[in-house]
């Protein structure tokens, strides 16, 4: 059995640093002490960067992104194309096709994806709220960016069909063969999606 490190706080400090994702317990502890080593150059700004946006941070009520304003500054910039909404899993999603400046349009964040095995339906995400702006009159794409996974498909077959009603246009990101990829590294899923959803040259 593992000796425990005396001091509560410091052992509070590792189970909450392992509870992140990608951090074990022995990720936490090392962790831990690194911040401790660095108490003015680390664990003092950490711990008033986590109060401020633990108190600031807000959900925007439009579209599931996380920000310090409601609604958030996406869906506030008037440079953004409100005819299109692209529809992600989880807020991390929306930081990444920022990053690649992907989307000129704005976003709406399920919260995950529908699991029968993990009881997770329709009344657990964000869907409600995504048929209600698909209704707008200057809404005419949604484009369904979900992870490609079985969850993730089952869910976009699932928007795909609660939005028919809608008349609005629904598509999908593009699944196969990723840029600079080798045809010999790929899975076999990857290279019958690229072949499925082969296109003219």
């Amino acid at each position: 059995m593992p000796r425990q490190i005396t001091g509560s706080e410091i052992e509070r400090l590792i189970q909450l640093l392992a509870k992140l994702p990608g951090l074990g317990p022995r990720s936490a502890r090392r962790a831990a002490l690194h911040l401790i080593k660095n108490k003015d150059r680390l664990l003092d700004p950490l711990t008033t960067a986590l109060g401020e946006a633990g108190a600031k941070v807000v959900e925007c009520t439009n579209c599931g992104n996380i920000d310090t304003v409601d609604p958030c500054t996406i869906c506030s910039d008037p440079r953004r194309d409100t005819s299109i909404i692209c529809v992600v899993e989880e807020v991390g999603d929306v930081w990444a096709l920022e990053r690649a400046a992907a989307v000129k349009g704005s976003y709406h964040v399920l919260g995950g994806t529908l699991s029968a095995l993990e009881g997770i339906g329709p009344e657990e995400l964000n869907i409600g709220t995504l048929l209600m702006r698909a209704e707008a009159p200057e809404v005419n794409e949604i484009i369904i960016a979900v992870n490609a996974t079985v969850e993730g498909q089952t869910t976009a077959h699932y928007l795909t069909d609660q939005l028919k009603p809608s008349g609005v246009s629904v598509s999908r990101l593009a699944h196969g063969v990723p840029v600079g990829g080798e045809l010999d590294y790929l899975d076999e899923g990857t290279l019958a999606a690229a072949m499925q959803a082969r296109r003219p040259f």
